[in-house]
Order: structure tokens, then sequence, then C-alpha cells
């Protein structure tokens, strides 16, 4: 395991915290940024494309950011973290706080010498922790 891999996670999730999301410089240039099941799944690949994502996702958003609850070292690459979502949708002026569980998401995160090379974002932990084969 590598708790090096953390320590380069941690800063990124510091400034989603704060709903920071201008630094891509964390990403490998050919990264990977696949959501996984939200209403706009899919994948792209390299850093402009990630920021292209990005930006209309949170376009969608009032005030998103994220609540880091566990960092989960799982091997020599792949760090997982619970989170849970934070903001209102544009559209409806739902307050994603106010839906329970459903705002409890997870990234997986795959790093190789001090950058990450994919990124794979859940809405929805449970799936995540299938598709993982991780029980809570």
């Amino acid at each position: 395991m590598s708790q090096e891999n953390v320590e380069i996670v941690r800063p990124i999730y510091a400034a989603w915290e704060r709903g920071d999301f201008t630094s891509a410089e964390w990403g490998h240039p050919d990264i990977g940024f696949v959501a996984a099941d939200s209403f706009d799944a899919g994948s792209v690949t390299g850093l402009a494309e990630m920021a292209a994502a990005w930006h209309d996702w949170l376009g969608t958003w009032e005030e998103y950011r994220v609540e880091v609850d566990e960092y989960r070292d799982l091997d020599d690459e792949r760090i997982l973290v619970l989170m849970h979502h934070c903001g209102r949708g544009k559209t409806s002026g739902l307050d994603v706080g106010q839906t329970g569980t459903k705002n409890a998401g997870a990234n997986l995160l795959h790093v190789r010498d001090g950058r990450v090379t994919r990124i794979v974002l859940y809405w929805d932990r449970e799936r995540a922790l299938v598709d993982l084969g991780i029980s809570e």
C-alpha cells in the first residue's frame, strides 16, 4: 500500500472541499476521466477534455463542493475517496445535502509517479463499493 499516494490526493480534495476545481496540476496529461453513474455518465481522455467535462458538469450547480469522509488506500496505485456531495441544483434549486444518503459518493483515483492517471467519479457510493467488490 502507498500512503504516499494518499498524500498526493489530499490536497486535491482540500481544494474541492472549498469548492475550488480550478487546478489540474495533479493530473497526468493523458488522464482518464470517468463519470460512472451520474446523469452525464461517460468518459474522456486528457486534461483539456477533463476540464471541459468538469466545466459542463459544475455549470449545473450552485456552490458545488465535496466533504471527504475517508481516504482508503486500496493498493499501490488506487485510492478510494468516500465523500458527500454538497451544493444546489441551478435548475431545480434542490439542495443535495437534503437528499440523505443519495449525496454519499465516492471517487476512485489511480496514481502513478506522483500524478493522477485516472479518476472515476461515482455519485452513488454503494455503486462504487459494488464495482470494487468492497463491503461496508
